[in-house]
């Protein structure tokens, strides 16, 4: 593989990344303007995801071999499907609980690009990904220190907010290393 093409390769996916970015900057505005919506909609969608895991669980528990295999996978499966039955019908609990979990997996996703900062430090641009680590390490903070009362507007603001940065960041470390590439 020559260098050229190599290059070219690189464009083309850095022009995929652009698009991305675009992507993110669009939800994450659409998720500020609409954070209600935004948050009972994200919820209702994990509800969703734990229903159907669940009927896959009921669906592997007959095709288990043995009793114990059974048992225990239709136990799973209807603890599955009622959860998110429930959670489904109940937005709100679903909402509440569903911020407590973004605020950890926000902080944990802030701490990591932090980190990474560190080791990438010596590439160009790599300065967005320590400000993308921070904001969103201060995101995670801002959310738990709001919890439960917070849970209405919280989701969708500061996911809103997240989306947001992350596809600017993103955006401008794209367009250093498309620099770097011509």
């Amino acid at each position: 593989m020559s260098i050229e093409h190599l290059r070219e390769s690189l464009k083309q996916f850095t022009g995929l990344f652009v698009g991305s970015s675009i992507f993110m900057i669009v939800v994450g505005v659409l998720a500020i303007a609409l954070p209600l919506a935004a948050g009972i909609s994200m919820s209702i969608f994990v509800s969703w995801l734990i229903f159907l895991t669940g009927f896959a669980h009921l669906v592997y528990a007959f095709a288990a071999r043995g009793v114990g295999g059974f048992a225990w996978r239709l136990v799973l499966g209807i603890v599955y499907v009622a959860g998110g039955l429930y959670l489904g019908f109940r937005p709100g609990l679903s909402l509440a609980s569903f911020t407590l979990v973004v605020a950890g997996i926000l902080f944990v996703e802030g701490l990591m690009q932090s980190l990474a900062y560190f080791s990438l430090r010596e590439l160009p641009g790599s300065g967005w990904i320590l400000v993308d680590g921070i904001v969103t390490l201060l995101l995670g903070l801002m959310i738990w220190l709001r919890w439960p009362s917070g849970s209405a507007w919280a989701i969708g603001t500061l996911v809103g907010i997240n989306f947001l940065l992350s596809g600017l960041t993103r955006l401008g470390y794209s367009g250093t290393a498309r620099k770097a590439l011509a």
